[in-house]
């Protein structure tokens, strides 16, 4: 006979931790991890549009995205070549490579340093 799910109730599964550091400037998010996550999908695929396709996002938000980042940073993250015979194209600058070497060492180091308080927390977790 089939169970049902109680009122209230989440499905049954396996929790899962997800670390969401981002730094803010006022209202603009100048770093996060959608933004990590574009800067990286960038270095794999080597163009916005590929990118974007590989995170299931449209080539206008990531261009946004990507803007919004370079504003916020000293130097950009990711130079791009306007059209041309070749196409133009964008690639990672130096800042953009120590943005995502960065954000993923943070992550790492505050998993490990945290990772005691983690199990409690996870413990306490249905599922």
């Amino acid at each position: 006979m089939p169970t049902t799910k109680k009122a209230g109730k989440a499905a049954a599964s396996k929790p899962e931790l997800k670390l969401r550091m981002r730094i803010s400037l006022g209202e603009l998010v100048g770093v996060g991890p959608g933004k990590v996550a574009l800067l990286e999908a960038l270095a794999e695929t080597g163009s916005i549009t590929a990118a974007a396709k590989s995170l299931d996002m449209s080539y206008r938000r990531a261009w946004l995205l990507i803007a919004e980042l370079n504003r916020a940073l000293r130097q950009p993250a990711v130079s791009s070549a306007v059209g041309g015979q070749r196409g133009g194209g964008s690639q990672l600058t130096d800042t953009g490579r120590e943005v995502i070497a960065l954000y993923r060492g943070i992550e790492a180091e505050a998993l490990k340093a945290c990772q005691a308080d983690i199990r409690k927390l996870m413990k306490l977790m249905a599922g």
